[in-house]
């Protein structure tokens, strides 16, 4: 299929959607009201936007807190250039805010129209554009370039899973990828597989999340977190995904009575659905929004807040990282590694295979089959201090030895960077 005909099925089927999106916002907000609010924004309409040089799309939170030592970079390196940041979901923009205050502006990205990206080019008017992760919209690439907006990826990942639906359209890929000035992948294996799908050039720069260190108001607000639940063990499953929750509660009433379950939903709007699981189960429950102390009769404190999962870490004896136990590809290990947590995996951690395989090697982490493993796991690393500790020390050492990606990634944008 020939790239011409391929822009124009993609273009159809955009069209196609057109009507159905102010639907799926709607029902969308029923669970999370940011949805209902900056829509213009989806469109193209900004707002006052006065030019920014320097404009990054980190797409949700992951990649908001990913992005975090490259902006501060270039807040540190071009402090008179404006910093423009896009996302696409209400948790992502609320990390953004949070992370970053008014030093940087704040907005959603547009749809993937060709219409509605002009317009937000026109009025940001980007000399440099950085896409996180691996965001590839075929009309944002090519508007930017038409623009003459210096485009690049950056820690960028992409799995053979993504690799094989990226080839079905292998012409469309092609000159997607092919429209950026350069990619900095995280691996070895992402620089080969972006390669042959088209990307020009490709640097293996090593994963920006290594480079967050941990906030010294994150590492007190997790003691406090302690001195809140007292001597108990805590036992910490963070960032899980739909259908994973009800998986560890089962297994967690197996648990020892004076264990208690730290459960930190992945996405806000499931908060309220999470806790009433716990509570149609048998299993005493409070919420960290509640700012209590908690019970010893408590057996899961639900961390329903945005923006503390190193505070959670910090106060954790161990973590399950969620997004693993089922086939969700896994969430982001390094934070738990970068306090000192001792990590338990489940099978699924595709999303960061590389790392997952590192830190289970060096002895920062290990891997379980299904949520009664991880209570045996959990029980035995309880019983065993100096394990922890080993796990403990092994998680920062591994941490320490990854970073450094902020500077090489520099080191490629830089001569593009605003002077």
């Amino acid at each position: 299929m020939t790239l011409i005909l391929q822009r124009a099925l993609y273009q159809l089927l955009l069209w196609l959607l057109l009507p159905l999106i102010p639907l799926r916002l709607l029902v969308r907000g029923f669970k999370e009201r940011g949805y209902w609010r900056h829509i213009a924004e989806r469109f193209g309409w900004m707002g006052a936007l006065p030019g920014h040089p320097v404009w990054m799309h980190a797409v949700s939170v992951g990649e908001a807190r990913a992005a975090a030592p490259l902006v501060e970079r270039f807040l540190a390196q071009t402090p008179a250039s404006p910093v423009l940041m896009t996302c696409m979901t209400p948790a992502g923009r609320a990390t953004l805010e949070q992370l970053f205050g008014d030093r940087v502006t704040v907005r959603y990205l547009p749809y993937d129209f060709g219409w509605a990206v002009r317009r937000f080019l026109r009025q940001a008017q980007p000399r440099l554009g950085i896409i996180l992760e691996t965001e590839l919209w075929p009309h944002l690439v090519r508007e930017s370039r038409r623009a003459g907006v210096k485009l690049f990826l950056v820690n960028a990942r992409l799995s053979e899973r993504s690799a094989r639906g990226y080839r079905r359209l292998a012409a469309l890929a092609r000159a997607t990828l092919g429209g950026f000035e350069s990619v900095a992948a995280q691996t070895q294996a992402d620089a080969t597989r972006l390669l042959e799908l088209g990307a020009r050039t490709v640097e293996v720069t090593g994963n920006l999340k290594f480079d967050i260190d941990p906030p010294a108001i994150q590492r007190e607000l997790g003691r406090v977190f302690r001195e809140r639940i007292g001597k108990r063990p805590v036992w910490l499953a963070a960032s899980t995904r739909d259908g994973e929750e009800r998986l560890l509660l089962d297994a967690f009433r197996m648990a020892p009575a004076k264990a208690l379950l730290v459960l930190v939903p992945r996405h806000p709007q499931r908060f309220d659905e999470v806790a009433a699981l716990a509570r149609g189960g048998g299993l005493s429950l409070q919420r960290r929004s509640g700012n209590e102390a908690v019970a010893a009769s408590t057996r899961v404190w639900l961390g329903d807040s945005l923006g503390e999962m190193f505070a959670y870490y910090s106060a954790a004896d161990c973590a399950l990282i969620g997004g693993s136990l089922l086939p969700y590809g896994g969430q982001n290990l390094i934070e738990a590694c970068a306090v000192g947590c001792p990590v338990i995996l489940g099978p699924h951690t595709e999303n960061f295979k590389q790392a997952a395989e590192d830190a289970i090697a060096q002895g920062a982490a290990l891997r379980v089959v299904d949520a009664a493993s991880w209570t045996r796991e959990a029980v035995r690393l309880m019983r065993d201090e100096a394990a922890r500790q080993r796990m403990a020390d092994a998680g920062q050492a591994f941490t320490a030895a990854h970073k450094g990606a902020t500077e090489r990634v520099w080191a490629l944008l830089e001569a593009c960077a605003p002077r």
